[in-house]
């Protein structure tokens, strides 16, 4: 069985991304799902002369060898002023520093959903150029806008937004 880690770019105790990626990991099929929170792993500001004086942190160390012990992620990024959330940047830096193939070619299925009418499409254009610099293999990228009004415990609450979904899952349960 495959080992699908999902994750939010987010510190949120409430974070919409999370609940997105939570869902979707339940709904692969024949997975072993990890949920990782990046609360979990407190890491202080990116800054070239702490790495100089300190070392890279256990816990960017930690993260990262999630990344490399599974078989596919599953990625919802906040969007933060347009951009990659703080929390999600900071650790994606202490990541790089140890390793420049952050996502060792692992299947990912990329997803952002906002309150508002964009569904993170900002921070997706952003990671979708980055990403595959550093080994990412992007097999399905999803935007939910309007996160309040489309998503429940249930799914998707717009049929062509969960059809949509539903086929980028597919997608992603081939590729892993």
């Amino acid at each position: 069985m495959k080992n699908v880690l999902a994750f939010a770019g987010s510190n949120s105790k409430n974070s919409i991304n999370k609940q997105l990626a939570s869902f979707v990991v339940e709904t692969v099929s024949n997975c072993n799902s990890v949920i990782l929170d990046l609360n979990d792993f407190d890491l202080p500001l990116y800054g070239i002369d702490y790495e100089k004086e300190n070392g890279i942190p256990d816990n960017a160390h930690k993260f990262l060898n999630h990344i490399k012990a599974s078989d596919g992620i599953v990625l919802s990024l906040a969007e933060h002023n347009g951009a990659y959330a703080a929390v999600f940047k900071n650790i994606f830096d202490w990541m790089s520093r140890i390793d420049g193939n952050i996502w060792s070619n692992k299947p990912m299925l990329l997803m952002a959903t906002s309150p508002g009418g964009r569904g993170g499409k900002s921070v997706l254009d952003i990671a979708e150029g980055k990403f595959p610099r550093m080994s990412a293999n992007i097999v399905g990228v999803f935007s939910l806008p309007f996160f309040s009004k489309n998503f429940s415990a249930k799914g998707i609450a717009d049929s062509d937004l969960n059809n949509e979904l539903h086929e980028k899952i597919k997608i992603f349960e081939e590729s892993i």
